[in-house]
């Protein structure tokens, strides 16, 4: 028996097992729009990161929205297609690597350095990543042009700080 009085066999466990891990690759915070730029390390709140900003609260930000998270796998497999899109440039907060984004579907669970995250869907790509793409085809992260291109947006669950290097896990939900 515990402390509390119950036996270990009822307790519960909150702990959630890890089914995909990677790396956070980049946290991006910018003074508003695209592109957002590196940095080491940021606080992370249910309001979303420290620092960053959104012109347009009608379309980005808000709690539903508060961290937009995009693939570097994504990011240089559209470079291989001749688009020049860099890290940030397609407005997301943090950059991850090796975890598929089928992973990230709605209601997953995510691990991200000391922050837990809940995805809440994908995020429409807007008009002013037109620049990074070639012939301006901005609709080619776009879940309903393209499944399995787009960025995703989540809610914070329990804030905490992001760094790059962390790691990123998607868990069981």
């Amino acid at each position: 028996m515990s402390e509390s009085g119950e036996t270990t066999s009822n307790r519960r466990d909150t702990r959630r097992p890890v089914v995909h891990t990677g790396v956070v690759v980049s946290v991006n915070v910018p003074a508003g729009g695209v592109p957002k730029r590196p940095v080491d390390r940021v606080r992370v709140s249910v309001h979303g990161m420290g620092g960053d900003q959104q012109r347009n609260l009608a379309h980005h930000g808000g709690k539903r929205r508060a961290l937009c998270l995009y693939s570097a796998d994504l990011i240089d497999a559209l470079r291989a297609e001749g688009h020049s899109i860099g890290t940030g440039d397609a407005g997301e907060n943090l950059t991850v690597r090796g975890v598929p984004l089928d992973a990230m579907a709605g209601g997953a669970r995510l691990r991200i350095g000391d922050v837990v995250a809940e995805v809440t869907g994908f995020a429409d790509p807007c008009h002013n990543l037109r620049p990074y793409f070639t012939d301006q085809a901005f609709a080619r992260i776009s879940q309903k042009v393209h499944p399995g291109w787009s960025r995703v947006h989540a809610r914070v669950v329990r804030a905490g700080v992001v760094a790059r290097g962390d790691t990123f896990s998607v868990v069981d939900a």
